[in-house]
């Protein structure tokens, strides 16, 4: 549906899902939840997106997805409203400059301007669009989820979005900027990253303005402290999970001898692939069987193509992209392990989701990896990020020792079960949401929690359940 659809319909029930009850006590929420950048093929942010909304939606609240390309994937019984943009960096002409009737507005302008002059324009130009489309539907959501645009078309609290808003941060992309200017080779490239990173100025301004921040770690907690300049008091942490029901072990899985699973990025600095490339590299002069299956696009060239090719790792590394759920899961799980050698991760879904599956984890402790994966040992193998020599270490030990592998393995996967779900990430959520509707409305709400729409009665709902509200 688009968003002028959308906004010529009748405003939708305040209540959930036909045949779901409302969740621990309360009435059910109308949410808004934003999504820039929403595909789940294309990073953590679309993962998000799509498992949150489903959960949030079997709480009994109603979830609406409001998007751009490329456009999340969602489950049934999720709403997505197509918010567009002039999608510039679609394959397979990237960068590319549209059509004269393909502008509509003076943001259409604005986001081919900032292209042209080598910024990134997407989270400001989302923020903008998304500023609109809620005003224009205002009274029709009691929260506004914002998934990490920090653009300025988000300021004005409930007063300029209709309802209160509630904003996650994965983690800093100033992290990110610093490694890829760490990695850039001479000025002019340095140049083109720090203006390609221009918008992270927008969102240092924007996070310190937000009355609600979560984040889905401690690490990441501290870095937008550090990073961004928001108040400690502001920052609620909800760690995010795996789909259990999806990563599961299956025996009848076949364990392929010497396969290494990982999910990168190829030449985004932070993911760390390149230390793993030589590790393998090292690792296949005493175990030729050894290889590496990578989730995630190859690039034709760069410092990864470059490795492989001076390591002769071309027939040991294979890129697999655009696979299902389930033949990821099975690749997964037909791995000896699987291995994050990020040098930082806010949280890292593919840990979470490889340990889900018993498939035993060689991590390193870059940013926020320990906190998911766990001791040392205990639930997976850590090595310090960017060091392959350990890389190397860790991946000979887990292939030579059979044992090791089945107890991280079935160790990881309780970690999982206890700690990291996503109903468990949506009971949190909807608590956040909760304290930022009664703090917009003030302390009657806090006891009574979000008046239902003129004219309507809230469900009955049972008493409130000791996991919290939400």
């Amino acid at each position: 549906m688009t968003a002028e659809a959308v906004q010529a319909a009748t405003p939708r029930p305040a209540t959930g899902p036909a045949g779901v009850a409302p969740a621990h006590g309360d009435r059910p929420l109308r949410i808004a939840m934003l999504t820039y950048k929403g595909n789940p093929f294309c990073g953590g942010q679309g993962v998000y997106v799509r498992h949150l909304s489903r959960e949030l939606a079997r709480l009994g609240h109603t979830v609406e997805v409001i998007g751009a390309q490329p456009y999340p994937v969602l489950d049934e019984g999720v709403p997505l409203t197509e918010l567009p943009s002039l999608d510039l960096y679609r394959q397979p002409d990237p960068f590319r400059t549209p059509r004269r009737g393909e502008y509509r507005d003076w943001i259409d302008a604005l986001e081919v301007a900032t292209m042209w002059t080598g910024g990134f324009p997407e989270p400001l130009t989302f923020s903008l669009r998304a500023r609109r489309h809620l005003a224009a539907r205002r009274g029709e959501f009691d929260v506004v989820h914002d998934n990490q645009t920090l653009g300025y078309g988000l300021l004005g609290g409930a007063r300029a979005l209709g309802a209160p808003l509630v904003t996650t941060v994965h983690h800093p992309i100033t992290v990110d900027r610093r490694l890829d200017l760490a990695a850039a080779d001479g000025w002019r490239r340095r140049a083109s990253v720090r203006r390609w990173y221009g918008f992270t100025r927008m969102q240092k301004r924007v996070a310190r303005r937000l009355p609600s921040v979560l984040t889905v770690s401690g690490s990441s907690r501290q870095e937008i402290v550090d990073d961004l300049g928001v108040r400690d008091g502001r920052i609620h942490v909800v760690p995010i999970g795996a789909d259990t029901d999806l990563f599961s072990p299956d025996p009848s899985v076949a364990e392929v001898p010497g396969r290494i699973v990982t999910t990168s990025s190829a030449d985004v600095p932070l993911k760390g692939l390149i230390h793993l490339v030589e590790a393998l590299a090292k690792v296949r002069t005493e175990r030729p069987d050894a290889h590496l299956v990578v989730v995630g696009k190859r690039a034709d060239d760069g410092p990864v193509a470059a490795a492989i090719e001076r390591y002769g790792l071309s027939g040991a590394i294979e890129f697999v992209k655009g696979i299902s759920d389930a033949e990821l899961v099975d690749l997964v799980r037909g791995a000896q392990l699987a291995c994050v050698p990020s040098l930082y991760e806010g949280f890292s879904l593919p840990a979470a989701e490889a340990m889900a599956t018993g498939t035993p984890l060689l991590a390193t402790t870059g940013g926020a990896i320990p906190e998911v994966a766990g001791p040392d040992g205990e639930t997976c193998l850590a090595v310090p990020p960017g060091d392959a020599g350990a890389l190397a270490a860790g991946l000979l030990r887990l292939l030579g020792d059979d044992a090791l592998r089945r107890r991280l393995g079935a160790a990881g996967r309780e970690r999982v079960l206890a700690r990291f779900t996503w109903r468990q990430a949506a009971i949190g959520t909807a608590e956040r949401y909760r304290e930022a509707i009664a703090r917009q409305a003030g302390p009657t709400a806090a006891r009574t929690g979000p008046r239902a729409p003129s004219g309507r009665t809230p469900d009955a709902a049972p008493a409130p359940s000791a996991a919290g509200r939400g």
